[in-house]
């Protein structure tokens, strides 16, 4: 059987239904993006979206939680589909908006095939000691607590197109990818393979992100629960809601914290300063993981476009051997040719920028699931 021609990849985010179909040379040549509201998909909008195309031969979905039993892009099924229900307590803002997104696409195409992608197949293979929680282990055995990671489809793209843009084998090279956008995670690629991250058991460790708090003590959240008496709920919709950039500056747009730290703010200062702190930290650990670093990627909306958060995170980073060309850095991106190297002629780390496309991964994953079918 030859692989699908036409692809509907099928991407719900935060507060946005991502749709675009690729043809057979991977062309967008079909692309909407329809609002979710409270984590609901607008079926009728999006049935009356999709009205006047001819349907695909295969639609892929990103998942963004595949526990431990999914590894690697599947074909949906009931059964499968029972299985990833299971895992909305560990992505409660992400898990319940792709599940529905599923629901309504396959109620305007009840017998188109589909694949479900995971953000967190990427991550696993990472070995034991970048997995595993120092907790009791009755507890990660009785209830599978481990560190799992996510955007595990936008750091494998950005690896694939690293190569691509360098000329080398993702096998022989030490990549940092950073994906930047609302949310926000680093990974260590080795041998073209995830050898750690910064996000866990749930999309909230590791980096400052738009509304999401990131790393904090856990002790921290015990103190507010007994001394405070502020419930678990409260406390999870804080962290998922109210955090991050949010929390810190009054807005979740790094555009507007940078321009109001540029005019003075004083809050919108701090929190570009936390930020920044935490993403150079954050690459320096996984460079550790590798062992050194050969290249730095930087993706994702805020990746992709914020260049002081580049520079000012690079800054710290000459001990690695990142260098970037300041002039390079600060150009805006052809949207022609998105992807480019910023970094100085003789830095011994090259610094990228590449565009997000995880609906590239996904319909990749999705031909290679239906094709030897």
């Amino acid at each position: 059987m030859s692989p699908p021609a036409r692809v509907l990849v099928v991407n719900a985010g935060s507060s946005s239904l991502k749709l675009r179909i690729l043809d057979p040379h991977d062309q967008v040549v079909g692309r909407w993006d329809l609002p979710v509201a409270a984590g609901i998909v607008d079926r009728v909008g999006l049935a009356r979206t999709l009205a006047d195309q001819a349907p695909p031969d295969a639609i892929g979905h990103r998942i963004v939680h595949g526990g431990h039993r999914y590894l690697g892009p599947v074909r949906l099924d009931a059964a499968v589909e029972r299985d990833l229900r299971l895992l909305i307590d560990l992505a409660p803002l992400h898990q319940p908006k792709s599940l529905d997104a599923l629901e309504a696409v396959k109620g305007v195409y009840p017998d188109v095939p589909a694949v479900a992608s995971f953000d967190t197949a990427f991550h696993a293979g990472m070995p034991p000691a970048a997995t595993t929680y120092a907790l009791p282990r009755e507890w990660r055995e009785r209830w599978d607590l481990r560190r799992y990671g996510f955007h595990g489809l936008s750091h494998a793209y950005a690896t694939q197109r690293a190569g691509q843009l360098l000329a080398r084998p993702p096998e022989t090279f030490r990549a940092v990818t950073c994906h930047l956008g609302a949310g926000a995670s680093l990974a260590a690629v080795e041998h073209g393979k995830s050898v750690d991250t910064t996000m866990g058991f749930t999309p909230l460790e590791g980096l400052v992100m738009a509304t999401r708090s990131g790393s904090v003590d856990p002790g921290l959240l015990l103190w507010l629960q007994e001394h405070v008496g502020m419930p678990a709920q409260e406390l999870a919709a804080t962290l998922e809601h109210r955090a991050g950039l949010l929390g810190l500056a009054g807005s979740a747009d790094m555009q507007v914290v940078e321009a109001r730290a540029q005019a003075g703010d004083e809050s919108a200062s701090l929190a570009l300063a936390v930020y920044v702190h935490r993403l150079r930290a954050g690459i320096a650990a996984m460079a550790a993981a590798l062992g050194g670093l050969d290249v730095l990627v930087f993706t994702g909306g805020v990746g992709e476009h914020a260049s002081a958060v580049r520079g000012a995170a690079c800054d710290g980073l000459a001990f690695l051997g990142v260098h970037l060309d300041r002039a390079a850095n600060q150009d805006e991106p052809d949207s022609s040719q998105p992807d480019r190297d910023i970094s100085a002629q003789d830095a011994p780390v090259r610094t990228l920028i590449i565009e997000a496309r995880e609906d590239l991964q996904i319909a990749h994953e999705t031909r290679q699931v239906l094709g030897g079918m």
